[in-house]
């Protein structure tokens, strides 16, 4: 539940632990902690199965999980723990726990809404993701590229991914992520033309129109538009 965990501690989305006897997550992403994952798993005895066989008990069967599952992760995976790192992800789950949580995850949701109509309005088409992330990430603008189905995109994925959490921790309601839409539609605009002109865009190219007024007039607007909000615990 990588994705959408912060969905799921908040209540807003259905819930794999009512199905599934092991759910893994990342810990940052929408749950905003501290980059890494956690592995959660089902304790104790196994539930009674509905059965007619009177001569078949599973009344004192247990889930065998823990034991494979923490040594699979210490020590034939991963190394020691870091403190930090524990303290950083103790504070997010408390977070994630309180109501305030809750409203930001609903202000997710529909930040996510907002500008994904505000795409769909403008006739986003799909270009090549490694192109538009670099183009992007010229215009100060985070995405990631992914590749999207029926293809093979492991050398040139054909779609980013585009997220809400961040930019909501920021402050940002709906209003802005119409305004990060047209962003990123300009992005796509500088993309689809530079990619027509110089074909599949290899790195010199790229680099080539770092410097062209289209792109620069974006990134000043991006960085004029993103100083407005605060950076959380930059005024600490």
């Amino acid at each position: 539940m990588a994705q959408i965990s912060g969905l799921v501690a908040a209540k807003e989305s259905p819930n794999p632990f009512d199905y599934c006897d092991i759910v893994t997550s990342t810990t940052h992403k929408s749950l905003r902690g501290p980059r890494g994952g956690i592995i959660f798993y089902r304790r104790g005895l196994k539930p009674k199965k509905q059965s007619m066989n009177l001569n078949h008990c599973e009344s004192n069967i247990q889930y065998d999980f823990e034991e494979k599952i923490n040594f699979s992760v210490f020590p034939s995976l991963q190394g020691g723990p870091h403190n930090n790192h524990i303290a950083a992800l103790a504070i997010a789950l408390k977070q994630a726990a309180s109501p305030e949580y809750k409203l930001y995850m609903r202000q997710v949701k529909k930040n996510a809404k907002a500008l994904a109509s505000a795409l769909i309005s403008r006739n986003c088409k799909l270009i090549i993701g490694k192109v538009y992330e670099k183009v992007c990430e010229m215009c100060h603008i985070t995405v990631n590229k992914v590749a999207i189905f029926s293809e093979n995109g492991v050398i040139s994925p054909g779609g980013v991914r585009i997220g809400s959490p961040a930019m909501t921790s920021r402050g940002c309601l709906e209003p802005e992520f119409e305004t990060m839409a047209e962003f990123l539609y300009r992005a796509a605009q500088i993309a689809s033309a530079a990619q027509r002109e110089h074909g599949k865009l290899q790195k010199e190219p790229l680099k080539s129109i770092y410097h062209c007024k289209e792109i620069a007039d974006l990134r000043n607007q991006v960085e004029a538009f993103a100083t407005q909000f605060a950076m959380p615990a930059f005024d600490m």
